[in-house]
């Protein structure tokens, strides 16, 4: 009688020049695969239908589990199922539910989708941080409102309604995609699921004329980075992180190009600067080797948090209760105070145009928005100009902040 197996017995087994085939007595029809290299593995053998058939066990089971895979095996062929196609049938359904799970649908969509997205980097870090962890292993079909309502009700506890919404509009999205290429597949969003309303917390804060002066006089140090981007933001009109990620190469004759890449419209914005604008960027410290003009990590990349500037300019220049934002607002309505157009003004901040205007009227405005932005300087030098109250040195006041 043949020695029964065991997993010890299996493991010291030794490979010869071909591959061996060793029957285990303990269940009727499995074998001990060994190949050449010291590979081990099961297989079953039997007949179906009068043919001989074998199907490969999967490796890395133990002794035990291969001789449970042998006996149903069996089982399938005595009812006449082969349970190599079984199987085979089973892999492509599972392979095909993990291609419709909430995961691999949103991983298509990014891939498909994501470089016409502008906030492309901001999307796949709500899908990695927030919604893959609660619903990424899901069937999409089989994600319900009630899921979606428990996920948002998590997210406006934690991170707020605004994160919330944000979170909300993304999976609509996806799911409104996924909708235009599957034959039956209905989204479970509906209106009314919003957290958060714009229109009860749109800000209209601008700095005042005497605010303007304090901040001014604050900011009066031109080798001080942070001075120097408060300034230019409310001489341009532009972002912050547009400000902030400045490079060498995008200003060329007095005219800043911001490249579609960086462009929250995903469009290049052309902007005539003013000439006291380009005396703020023609003072600033350089940093060798580095093509950013603000960065406070030596060079290697631009900015991204303003916390403590900013706290250290509010109590230099005694102005609270802003955002750096908000100077994006108060140059626009600058614009207006100075009587430029509003869609020169409109343009010098780097908004579309509607439509169809925007089809047919190729004209590029540079001369009308270099007139805009002297403008605009002249309007700001005309305030500062006046006496204004006593003020701190922000750099100054930032040296104190970090010595505290």
């Amino acid at each position: 009688m043949a020695k029964r197996l065991t997993d010890i017995a299996i493991r010291n087994l030794k490979p010869g020049a071909r591959r061996l085939e060793i029957p285990d007595p303990g269940q009727r029809g499995l074998y001990v695969q060994l190949q050449p290299s010291g590979t081990r593995g099961f297989a079953v053998r039997y007949r179906l239908h009068g043919r001989p058939c074998k199907l490969t066990l999967a490796r890395g089971v133990t002794l035990a589990q291969a001789r449970k895979l042998a006996a149903d095996a069996l089982y399938d062929v005595a009812r006449g199922v082969d349970p190599a196609e079984h199987r085979k049938a089973q892999r492509e359904k599972a392979e095909r539910a993990n291609a419709s799970t909430l995961a691999a649908v949103a991983q298509t969509y990014m891939r498909r989708e994501g470089a016409k997205l502008r906030t492309a980097d901001q999307c796949e870090g709500i899908l990695r941080r927030l919604i893959l962890p609660a619903l990424g292993a899901q069937p999409i079909a089989s994600i319900r409102r009630s899921d979606i309502v428990q996920l948002l009700d998590k997210i406006e506890d934690t991170s707020g309604p605004r994160m919330a919404d944000v979170t909300l509009a993304l999976l609509r999205r996806i799911m409104n995609w996924h909708a235009t290429r599957a034959d039956d597949y209905v989204p479970p969003i509906v209106k009314g699921m919003r957290r958060y309303n714009p229109a009860e917390h749109r800000r209209s804060r601008i700095l005042n004329d005497g605010e303007l002066r304090a901040v001014w006089a604050a900011t009066a140090d031109p080798l001080n980075p942070f001075a120097a981007m408060m300034r230019l933001l409310l001489l341009t009109g532009a972002r912050r992180g547009e400000i902030a990620g400045l490079r060498d190469g995008e200003i060329a004759d007095g005219i800043w190009v911001l490249p579609a890449s960086r462009s929250k419209s995903k469009a290049e914005v052309v902007r005539p600067l003013s000439r006291a604008a380009l005396a703020v960027i023609e003072g600033l410290p350089r940093i060798a080797g580095s093509p950013y003009l603000f960065s406070n990590n030596g060079g290697r990349s631009p900015p991204r948090v303003f916390s403590g500037e900013k706290a250290a300019l509010d109590h230099a220049s005694g102005v609270t209760g802003w955002r750096l934002h908000d100077a994006r607002r108060t140059s626009r309505s600058l614009l207006s105070r100075a009587g430029i157009n509003v869609d020169i003004a409109e343009r010098c901040l780097g908004h579309s145009l509607p439509t169809i205007r925007a089809t047919y009227d190729q004209h590029k405005y540079l001369a009308e928005m270099g007139h805009a932005f002297e403008a605009l300087a002249s309007l700001i030098e005309r305030i500062v100009r006046l006496p204004a109250a006593k003020v701190t040195d922000i750099a100054a006041e930032l040296g104190k902040r970090r010595r505290g």
